[in-house]
């Protein structure tokens, strides 16, 4: 019996497969990333499909002190929305989450990517979306990042989270480039806008019912 049948599985909303399990069951990191001294900010930089969503649900976790909407994978000189969304940059739509790890740790960050964000089975693509620009990536900062990305992603696997193997990249940052300013907080000034309304605001919702004690309180 998988972990979807044993925890009452995940809903399809939108274009996540949203974790739904009783008791916020779904699994802590085996390992994460011990908080640097002095209480340093850190950072994340995640992919999962249109960054609409993904910057919006982030903006609500707790100690996030700030969420940018743009592109890694590519080169500086392709990193702009109308360019990227032609799929050849190697760029994928990301976000970068800086945040206090006093509050929120990467591996709880990591824990919402894979729960609530997205779909993290879905190759070069997520829900109405694709293409090479929508696929699932972690870019790691450093080596403590990835060695907590690669083992997340084979605990996930072996407890058959899922009912299809993880597709998410474990990649080194190479670079981070902000999308244009009308990307920036898209879902809090367009929170009516069909897209959001229909593949974004279901999983603000699962955000604060499965997880609320990662949620800021707003």
């Amino acid at each position: 019996m998988s972990y979807v049948s044993r925890f009452a599985g995940f809903l399809l909303l939108g274009a996540s497969l949203v974790f739904a399990g009783a008791d916020n069951q779904f699994p802590n990191p085996p390992i994460d990333v011990p908080p640097a001294a002095g209480h340093a900010s850190q950072t994340a930089v995640l992919a999962g499909g249109c960054f609409w969503g993904v910057a919006g649900l982030f903006e609500r976790v707790k100690g996030v002190t700030d969420v940018v909407s743009g592109f890694s994978g590519g080169d500086k000189s392709t990193a702009h929305y109308e360019r990227v969304s032609e799929g050849d940059t190697g760029h994928a739509e990301s976000v970068k989450i800086t945040f206090d790890p006093s509050q929120v740790t990467y591996g709880q960050l990591l824990k919402l990517f894979f729960a609530v964000a997205h779909n993290p089975t879905e190759l070069n693509r997520q829900g109405p979306d694709s293409g090479t620009q929508y696929r699932s990536a972690i870019f790691y900062t450093d080596e403590e990042q990835k060695k907590v990305a690669e083992a997340y992603i084979k605990e996930l696997d072996q407890a058959h989270v899922y009912n299809r193997p993880i597709v998410t990249q474990v990649v080194p940052l190479k670079g981070f480039y902000a999308a244009e300013g009308y990307h920036q907080q898209f879902l809090d000034h367009n929170p009516t806008y069909p897209y959001i309304v229909i593949n974004d605001m279901p999983k603000i919702a699962a955000l604060k019912k499965e997880f609320p004690e990662l949620c800021k309180r707003r």
